[in-house]
């Protein structure tokens, strides 16, 4: 089978711009149940992680907001967390199978701090998200609720902080209403926190936006707007001054302006500046500048806001699709959830990335965030990385699809949930498109149009620069109400008849496919006739072969092939790049993980991901399936997909024979071959020369463990990751197919395991454990590091295999 290794940055190397901004944020010092947080005077604002050392209790005991409450006997944690990883899978929990099998219920978490604080100083706390329905408290006093999970929020904490003593924040966190979603959601806060703390003249939280209404290969003209308060009970003379830093850090622009600040008064700002040939963000050269805004009283700096954003241009044309800085480019996306596979949904920066890393080395240059607003990591890591997002808020409006969905809070929360997203992600250049719902069952209804217009609306008022989208799998039916209509872009789900049709009814429309394919896939698992359509197993498992996909979807040739045949269609966003937990049609309990990945939730890549990488890169490759352990004498159906112009097979050095594209729809060859032990060998030709090859071996016995860690030299921060690839092999070093021996981990030295995981959709082993059962031959560990420095030793042993040993090392 292929293999794909994807490494980030190890101890010693330049780390990149997204690590560099975190590591600037996050305050490794901050460790313990009680601590002290410093603020200098006159030095602007302050972001401070306030991740760790935090208490927690699964339950719901009355008085825990309280401040003298006794939580002595709570677990300690850091932040992010997500308790219902923890398990246990169960078809008796709420969630069902369809939520992962996994429970929900209320937790509690709190965390004592102290702050050195000074006059007029402001503080508030920020989450980037909790799941779900969150109330806080700070010293017993209540700030407020936030029901909908997936989105980020602030409180002031300043009326009520005590300076230079105890404080005590408590979070009651209410996932108990269930089912709530169609997919794993996770428990808790599981996402990252911070404190925030200025002056009494401060710029408002997301109160900075930068546009680029005038670009062109000489110059761009810049227009930045600050929302400034002035929390004094004077007003003030100011002054603000504006710098532009380029992706290398040197200035590049500037400008001042001196404004009065009322009293107890918030205002708005405007500035504009221009940068000499800019340098233009895409997938290709995702170039960052920051503007650095500074608000001065005489010379005293009195606050600093950093805004990063993206100089470029894009359109969406009825006919060529999308536009980016003048040139034609097709949408290669995927849809993923939010979900990290072992790691449940408590975000891990390092886990996202290589997510991303994996589905950018396929080709993949775009993600849906589906369902739901992302967490803003992820948004940093695409416009770092240079893919382009469709960010997206809402799975349902005010008609349920599930009982306890956001159905219930839509209309007392839309409006600030939806206003609240995009002042937060305004600034990314990687967004391309806001989608104000998914599958939205008011496609259908009288009053569809009316509220996709108010959205819209909403959407327009605060960023009118970027399209207004909604993926549609009623397209037919939003047409006849007005709902299509309020939409800048069309997203069409599945329905690649519709396509031609909607284009002939309306030609000036701007089309894509918002969700595409839903083919299923087992890594690892083989059904034949390979050219027979297979959509379930008594074995709970599905085929590699593109031959299995939902009745509403198609295999993964056809989804493509309708897209890039047709320019007036901008891309696709393909269902799913990752499996995630829940929803593992076609099957039920104990399956409890989806099967549409074309990568599984290990973050090992499945067949479909070279076919895909085999239409969207240009190095040359060639990806040769199935494995090849089958019986003597049996007629094997095998597969390669390349981007080579042939392919040439040989068994045992012996050819098979050559097979060349004929045609733009043939998009992999195919042979019938009789097995024999041996090895199977695939060589890519272009030009008159190899240029790619791979091969699959017989596999003996298993004999052996093999590891291989992503990444062997780690930041001892706490939170870094190193994710292992656990091989069982024969002697000779071939992957055994089948294999499915126990593995059991432990560890030495400055690190624990984080999660393991084997990609079974079927698998009830807990995800928190020191062991796995290999799935097809593999599975995976996550060791994570804990804060201090040295060597790290994992090993794996498992009956009658020899033991591999890895070392990795935190500094």
């Amino acid at each position: 089978m292929g293999k794909l290794l994807i490494s980030g940055p190890a101890v010693g190397q330049i780390p990149s711009p997204f690590q560099m901004r975190f590591n600037r944020l996050l305050i490794s010092s901050l460790i313990g149940a009680s601590l002290l947080l410093p603020m200098v005077q006159g030095m602007g604002q302050r972001r401070t992680n306030f991740d760790q050392g935090w208490k927690f209790l699964k339950g719901d005991p009355a008085g825990a907001e309280q401040s003298g409450f006794d939580d002595s006997g709570w677990r300690g944690l850091n932040l992010p967390h997500d308790w219902s990883i923890e398990g246990p899978f169960s078809p008796g929990n709420p969630a069902g199978y369809s939520g992962g099998a996994l429970p929900g219920g209320v937790g509690w978490y709190r965390k004592e701090f102290r702050l050195a604080g000074f006059e007029g100083e402001h503080t508030w706390i920020e989450f980037d998200g909790v799941y779900m329905n969150s109330k806080v408290w700070i010293n017993g006093h209540y700030l407020g609720n936030r029901p909908y999970g997936y989105s980020s929020f602030w409180y002031d904490l300043t009326p009520w902080i005590h300076a230079r003593s105890r404080n005590v924040l408590a979070v009651r966190v209410d996932n108990s209403l269930q089912p709530n979603s169609r997919w794993y959601s996770g428990s808790g806060i599981y996402r990252h926190v911070w404190i925030i703390r200025t002056g009494a003249v401060h710029v408002d939280q997301w109160g900075s936006y930068v546009t680029t209404p005038r670009v062109d290969e000489a110059t761009a003209l810049l227009r930045a707007t600050l929302t400034l308060s002035n929390d004094s009970t004077k007003s003030l003379s100011l002054t603000l001054v504006d710098r532009v830093l380029d992706p290398s850090g040197k200035e590049v622009s500037n400008r001042h302006q001196e404004f009065r600040a009322p009293a107890s008064g918030k205002q708005s700002l405007s500035d504009s500046l221009v940068v000499a040939h800019p340098l233009l963000w895409s997938p290709s050269s995702p170039g960052i500048y920051t503007l650095v805004s500074r608000i001065y009283s005489g010379k005293k700096l009195l606050d600093e806001y950093r805004t990063s954003f993206g100089i470029r241009t894009f359109r969406f044309d009825p006919e060529l699709g999308l536009i980016l800085n003048g040139k034609s480019l097709k949408i290669l996306g995927v849809c993923d959830h939010h979900d990290l596979g072992c790691l449940g949904s408590a975000l891990n920066d390092r886990a996202l990335e290589r997510q991303l890393q994996i589905l950018k080395a396929a080709g993949v240059n775009a993600i849906r965030t589906s369902h739901n607003p992302p967490a803003p990591e992820l948004l940093d890591l695409c416009d770092h990385m240079g893919l382009l997002v469709m960010d997206e808020a809402f799975d349902c409006w005010y008609l349920p699809k599930v009982k306890y969905d956001y159905h219930l809070y839509f209309g007392a929360w839309h409006q600030r949930d939806l206003s609240d997203m995009v002042l937060r992600d305004r600034n990314h250049p990687s967004i391309i498109l806001w989608s104000i719902g998914n599958e939205i069952p008011e496609q259908g209804s009288k009053d569809g149009g009316k509220v996709a217009t108010e959205l819209a609306g909403i959407v327009h008022s605060l960023d009118p620069t970027r399209p207004v989208t909604s993926a549609c799998n009623g397209v037919v039916s939003a047409d006849q109400n007005g709902f299509a209509a309020a939409l800048d872009v069309v997203g069409i789900n599945y329905s690649i008849s519709e396509y031609d049709k909607q284009k002939a009814r309306y030609p000036d429309r701007k089309f894509f496919g918002s969700e595409t394919t839903s083919a299923f896939e087992s890594r690892g698992v083989y059904f034949m006739p390979a050219d027979s359509y297979h959509l379930k197993s008594p074995t709970l498992q599905s085929s590699s072969y593109d031959n299995s996909w939902a009745p509403w979807g198609s295999g993964a040739r056809d989804g493509w092939r309708a897209i890039r045949d047709r320019d007036f269609m901008a891309g696709m966003f393909i269902w799913t790049g990752f499996d995630y937990i829940g929803e593992p049609t076609p099957y039920q309990y104990p399956a409890h993980s989806s099967y549409f990945g074309f990568v599984d939730l290990c973050g090992f890549p499945k067949d479909a991901y070279y076919f895909y990488q085999s239409q969207w890169t240009a190095n040359p490759m060639v990806h040769l399936l199935p494995h090849w352990n089958w019986k003597p004498g049996q007629s094997v159906d095998v597969w390669a997909y390349t981007n080579c112009d042939s392919v040439s097979l040989y068994l045992n050095q012996e050819p098979i024979g050559t097979r060349h594209f004929t045609d733009k729809e043939q998009m992999n060859l195919s042979w019938k071959v009789i097995f024999q032990p041996g090895i199977l060998e695939a060589r890519g030709w272009k030009g008159g020369k190899v240029v790619a090859t791979a091969t699959e071996r017989t596999a003996s016995a298993p004999s052996a463990i093999r590891l291989d860690p992503d990444r062997s030299g780690l930041r001892a921060d706490g939170t870094d990751l190193s994710f292992v690839t656990v091989r069982v092999e024969d002697q000779k070093g071939t992957l055994v197919p089948d294999a499915g021996n126990l593995i059991h981990f432990s560890l030495s030295g400055p690190g624990e395991i984080a999660g393991v995981d084997n990609g079974d959709p079927t698998s009830l082993e807990s995800y928190q454990g020191n062991q796995r059962k290999a799935f097809n031959g593999m599975c995976l560990v996550v060791i994570r590091t804990t804060g201090e420095a040295g060597p790290i030793t994992l090993t794996a042993t498992a009956d009658g295999l020899e033991t591999a040993k890895a070392s990795l090392v935190s500094r």
